[in-house]
């Protein structure tokens, strides 16, 4: 006996005109219908589904803990009046004083002014030297650990350290050295033009191990099926780097720019141990004022809110970079 597939419903139909017909019809249409397929509790136990969630519970409740739900609290905390006994609802009072204050505006100023400098001074350093060591052939280990080694050390030794090299005498080690040619001494974190640029140099010292580490890492994942076609054109060293490497480390670039852009301004350890804000707020920056409210003046709902602020300024220029960077993304 032919079996009749579903394709073949409409001509079986119309050649058998009698109502048994429709009975093998309907039962044949039902046999061809898809079974839903899905993942049984047991068989994703037996998968290691269950295993899996165990292993990272620990991680997610952390994570949860220590940094979802301080952003959570700071929306309802930005509305309130408090020193953590006592709680009084303020509403956007806090938002409208901390726009109103005469330091905010200094203080963005001053944010914006080392996020340039960071970006002018800090950002082709890394880029430089992991282009450099991926270029070296004997000692790229060594090169790649002293590169890193001012990462090692504390944030604020670092800085502590850098301040004696700023010492504005004669003696310093920064004067001393200008002083071998004739010039200085200079007032490096005692003028209100040069404190912030010394600050700049000394935080690019501190982190661009890391960004040169990252992009070494990039560097080394390119195929060198690209380097050997192009030496076989005749490419030198700079072609190489410009028609090979620097494509395959765009996307790379793109997101420790962002990255950079996010970190600069949340600049803190810097300025507050080695100017304090000063010389006359020339250094004060936005996590300081912050600082300033909480635990100078004691009134944390203007912290938060200025926190909230600023969270909310870095989505949008998160976002308005995203979208201007998208068409030079990797697909």
């Amino acid at each position: 006996m032919t079996r009749i597939t579903s394709s073949d419903l409409p001509q079986a139909a119309a050649q058998r005109s009698t109502p048994r017909a429709a009975a093998p019809a309907a039962t044949v249409a039902r046999r061809e219908q898809p079974r839903t397929t899905g993942i049984s509790i047991g068989r994703w136990v037996r998968s290691g589904g269950l295993s899996t969630l165990i292993f990272f519970l620990p991680m997610l409740v952390v994570f949860a803990l220590f940094s979802w739900w301080p952003i959570l609290r700071s929306l309802p905390l930005s509305m309130e009046q408090t020193n953590f006994i006592s709680t009084q609802w303020v509403w956007f009072d806090n938002f409208t004083r901390v726009l109103s204050d005469p330091l905010l505006p200094t203080a963005l100023l001053n944010t914006t002014w080392f996020t340039v400098l960071a970006l002018v001074i800090g950002f082709p350093v890394p880029l430089f030297l992991g282009i450099a060591i991926g270029e070296l052939r004997r000692s790229r280990q060594l090169a790649a650990v002293f590169v890193y080694l001012p990462v090692i050390l504390p944030p604020v030794v670092a800085v502590l350290l850098w301040q004696t090299f700023y010492d504005p005498s004669a003696q310093g080690v920064f004067n001393t050295i200008l002083g071998w040619f004739g010039l200085g001494p200079l007032p490096w974190l005692n003028s209100a033009g040069l404190a912030m640029p010394s600050i700049v140099v000394q935080a690019t010292w501190a982190s661009f191990g890391t960004a040169t580490i990252v992009y070494l890492a990039t560097i080394m994942g390119v195929q060198t099926e690209l380097y050997d076609a192009a030496e076989v054109d005749g490419a030198g060293i700079w072609k190489r780097i410009w028609h090979v490497t620097l494509p395959q480390m765009r996307g790379v670039i793109l997101i420790l720019l962002l990255l950079q852009l996010i970190g600069t301004f949340q600049v803190f350890t810097e300025p507050y141990v080695m100017t304090g804000g000063g010389p006359e707020n020339h250094t004060l920056t936005l996590l300081m004022l912050i600082f300033k409210y909480a635990f100078v003046a004691g009134n944390y709902g203007m912290a938060t809110a200025l926190s909230v602020l600023l969270a909310i300024g870095l989505g949008i220029l998160s976002f308005v970079y995203l979208r201007l960077t998208r068409r030079w993304s990797p697909s």
